[in-house]
């Protein structure tokens, strides 16, 4: 009797044993789908304009990401990203400019004057968006996204500096990541291989 009553008891600690562990690996399980599920053209951002959008309406394109600013040693760059957007657009790439005000207060405008800046001194016109932070506890949902798939040196998540590149190809992944000062025109070869 004594055995029997042993036996049961060890058996429905085994059974509850195996049972917890069934449940943490279907929990792993979802959380490794969550993970995978998270897909670039679902985050919601705003244009420049003040207009929430997503970036799905650049699924099946070439996105290559920048945040950018109009007072920065880097500023200049916006010629090398709207040269990349003519010669390439048509052949489905699009640059998509970020304006961050982190780094140095490099970007202290409103949506409108950076707009206005970008246009007149740059020709600007490649799609831009309304500032957000790349970095902290603010962190715009699409930057902890390219940041999480495309760490930067040594694993560092952290975004550098201004004019900090992100490509991302045709299905939405996050291919490369390239610091401030990779001139726009250096990825050519890059941005060729992925619009193939």
């Amino acid at each position: 009797m004594y055995i029997t009553s042993m036996t049961k008891d060890n058996s429905a600690a085994y059974s509850r044993l195996w049972f917890s562990i069934i449940l943490l690996l279907l929990s792993i399980n979802l959380h490794a789908q969550e993970k995978t599920m998270t897909n670039i053209y679902d985050f919601k951002i705003k244009t420049i304009n003040g207009e929430e959008t997503t970036l799905e309406q650049y699924k099946g394109k070439v996105m290559l990401i920048v945040n950018v600013a109009s007072k920065c040693g880097y500023t200049p760059q916006y010629d090398g990203l709207e040269e990349l957007y003519k010669k390439y657009k048509d052949q489905g790439l699009v640059v998509l400019g970020f304006p961050c005000n982190q780094f140095g207060s490099q970007e202290p405008g409103s949506e409108t004057e950076i707009q206005n800046f970008c246009r007149v001194n740059f020709g600007v016109t490649f799609p831009m968006f309304s500032k957000l932070n790349v970095n902290g506890d603010e962190t715009h949902p699409l930057y902890v996204h390219l940041k999480s798939e495309q760490p930067g040196i040594l694993g560092s998540e952290s975004i550098k500096w201004n004019f900090t590149k992100f490509l991302v190809d045709k299905e939405g992944k996050v291919i490369e990541r390239f610091g401030s000062s990779t001139k726009p025109i250096s990825l050519e070869d890059e941005i060729e291989k992925l619009l193939k």
